[in-house]
């Protein structure tokens, strides 16, 4: 999912996305077996992307409604799934008539610094008893690749700062239990990702998604900064032709108690 549409300086290409880094729904699938959609159900996919998950949720015979910021995001996933129904739409102020009995997303919430914001929409979405599956960058995700491309930054003379908020368990269940969802699982795991395309999987990992990490670097010199970050991190995180990601998710089911 991108970011809000008044913070645009990451660069979505939803080719290169789907191409370049399958990844990112690939793992989702698991957590639409944490789901367990039903058929006749009404369920919200936020932060959707190029709409595989939804298409996935569909399966099982639910209603889907998968929204997303990005409008390139969103025309791949109308044509690529036309049997569901996609909207762009912010995650801070979506709005639906009819409640859902599911709230659905997949590595998306962590691009929002604005969480009570989109919590409260969840709650105010779901209907009696309703549930809300995540699953979301937690506490230390990507730590080696944000330490890395801080400290070769800071020795170009710039500043950068994580851009992403990914939480502990204390405090998301926490911020979860402030707007009506009681946790019922929560999750914090190690998941080293194998990035794809080879030697130059982590510089495209970070032309797709860290471009507000980046933000503070002149493009000019974005290239030279990259391949510092490659040398610094080569010796733990890069085996056998495929650079590693050294991801952190937090998974959470909560249900609607109000």
């Amino acid at each position: 999912m991108t970011r809000p549409a008044d913070r645009t300086t990451n660069r979505w290409d939803a080719d290169s996305y789907d191409g370049d880094h399958s990844f990112v729904f690939e793992y989702g699938e698991t957590l639409v077996d944490l789901l367990e959609p039903e058929a006749g159900e009404r369920i919200l996919d936020i932060g959707c992307g190029t709409g595989h998950l939804s298409a996935r949720i569909a399966e099982a015979g639910a209603d889907v409604v998968g929204i997303d910021a990005s409008e390139e995001m969103i025309r791949k996933a109308r044509q690529t799934h036309s049997d569901c129904e996609f909207a762009r739409a912010d995650a801070r102020s979506f709005s639906f008539e009819r409640p859902f009995d599911a709230v659905f997303s997949n590595a998306a919430l962590h691009w929002i610094p604005e969480q009570d914001e989109v919590l409260e929409l969840i709650s105010d979405a779901l209907a009696p008893d309703g549930r809300f599956v995540a699953e979301l960058g937690g506490a230390g995700n990507v730590a080696a690749i944000v330490d890395a491309v801080s400290e070769v930054a800071a020795e170009h003379g710039y500043d950068v700062t994580n851009p992403w908020h990914f939480p502990t368990i204390g405090e998301y269940a926490t911020r979860l239990e402030s707007h009506g969802l009681e946790t019922r699982y929560a999750t914090l795991f190690d998941r080293p990702t194998a990035l794809e395309n080879g030697p130059e999987g982590l510089e495209k990992w970070l032309s797709m998604f860290g471009d507000s990490l980046l933000e503070p670097i002149p493009e000019a010199e974005r290239s030279e900064v990259i391949t510092a970050v490659e040398d610094r991190l080569r010796a733990d995180r890069y085996r056998d032709g495929t650079w590693f990601a050294d991801y952190r998710r937090l998974r959470v089911v909560a249900t609607n108690s109000c």
